[in-house]
Order: structure tokens, then C-alpha cells, then sequence
């Protein structure tokens, strides 16, 4: 596997991470372990749905990027388009992306846009009711979770002509801060919340860090492939 194939990977696996870490995901993710722990007293079937519940989000975004990925891919006119212009529109969508993770550029939202008859039913459905409650709130994307979905995996995963693998990468990046609260829960440990505070404060800094970085890319990019300055 080639350097650019190895940082292309890591790149689709830290936007997983980062996206989890955001406080919409993040509030949504706690609060449906939180809902699925209730359910039961036994640590096995609350850690079974958790994982559940991390696999249908894997499932929701692996399905979704895998469609979008390969419907550029395979109609002509658009995969010619991309091979050719791929590198200039990357330019402008790090930069938009980069200034939606730092809060300059806001998009107005509605909430997750769950209904709780559904979330409930949902979460009332043993361990495949928790599989579809990680597919509902993997598709109920917040300005940060779309912009890092829309605007950083897809392309990523365009320009490596990967639809399948790096979708999965995120997917489960995703999960990784998902099973460690089901852990928390699951063996009764009452310092979620505190963790959970500290999780907000480390995704603001990691966030800015991260936007400033696509910034400087998406600006180096422009300056490239689009002004052709070097």
C-alpha cells in the first residue's frame, strides 16, 4: 500500500474520530448509549447493542458514502470531470470546511430531526433496534458532521477512488468513542459526565486545530491548481 493510499486512510479514520467528538454527534451518541444501558441490567446485552448501535452507524455512513462515491465514479461524463478538476475543487471545499470546524461560517439547524415515537421504538427493539437507532442518528447530520461527511470524506474518498474502504474508516471512527461510553455504562461507572466534559473541551481546540490545517490546504490547493502561483 502506497504512502498517499496509508494517509488517505488515516485522514478518512481521524474524520470519523472528529466527527464523533463534535458536540451534536457526541450528545446524540451518550444519550443513546445512555438510553440503551437503561434498558437492560446485564453489561453483555448493553455492551451487544452498543456495538449494535456503532454498526449501524458504520452501516449509514458505509451505505451512504459508497452510493455517492460510486455514482461520481461510474457515470462518465462526471468521473472525467473529477479526474480532471479534482484537485481545484478540493481548494474551495477545505476552505469551507475548515471555516465551518472553526464556527466562521454557520448553517441554521433544526435539531437532530428524530421524532421520539421512533427513537423510542427504536431503542425498545433489543439489539436490532439499536443497530437502527445508530442508522437514524448516523443520517441526522449536524453543520459540522455534514461538512466533515460531505465536504472532507466524500471528496477524499473520490480522489482515492475508494468507495467502500474509506467510508468504512470513518464509520468506524465514529464508533470508537461510542464503545468506550458503552464500556463506561455498561460497568456502571458514574464519571460519563465528567469524561463527557472533558471529551467537549479537547473536540473544541482538536476541532479549530483541524480546520485551521484544512484552511491551509484548501488555500495551497487554490494556489496551485487554480492560480498556478508555483
Amino acid at each position: 500500500m502506497s504512502p498517499v493510499v496509508d494517509l488517505g486512510a488515516v485522514s478518512a479514520l481521524w474524520l470519523g474520530v472528529l466527527t464523533s467528538m463534535s458536540p451534536c454527534p457526541l450528545a446524540t451518541n451518550i444519550a443513546a448509549v445512555s438510553y440503551i444501558g437503561r434498558q437492560y441490567r446485564s453489561p453483555a446485552k448493553v455492551t451487544f447493542s452498543s456495538l449494535a448501535y456503532v454498526l449501524g452507524r458504520m452501516g449509514a455512513y458505509l451505505g451512504l458514502g459508497a452510493l455517492l462515491v460510486a455514482g461520481l465514479l461510474s457515470a462518465p461524463r462526471i468521473s472525467m470531470f473529477l479526474q480532471k478538476s479534482m484537485n481545484k475543487i478540493l481548494g474551495p471545499v477545505l476552505i469551507l470546511t475548515g471555516m465551518v470546524l472553526m464556527d466562521l461560517l454557520r448553517f441554521p439547524t433544526s435539531g437532530s430531526g428524530i421524532g421520539e415515537k421512533m427513537r423510542e421504538k427504536a431503542g425498545q427493539g433489543g439489539i436490532p433496534g439499536a443497530g437502527l437507532l445508530g442508522i437514524l442518528f448516523a443520517l441526522s447530520f449536524c453543520p459540522v458532521s455534514a461538512a466533515l461527511f460531505f465536504g472532507s470524506l466524500i471528496p477524499l474518498s473520490v480522489s482515492g477512488d475508494s468507495p467502500v474502504f474509506y467510508p468504512l474508516l470513518f464509520g468506524f471512527g465514529t464508533g470508537i468513542p461510542v464503545i468506550a461510553f458503552a464500556v463506561m455504562i455498561a460497568f456502571g461507572m458514574r464519571s460519563v459526565e465528567a469524561v463527557f466534559r472533558g471529551v467537549t473541551r479537547v473536540e473544541l481546540w482538536v476541532r479549530r486545530i483541524t480546520g485551521v490545517i484544512f484552511i491551509v490546504a484548501g488555500l495551497y490547493y487554490s494556489a496551485v491548481y487554480i492560480f498556478e502561483a508555483f
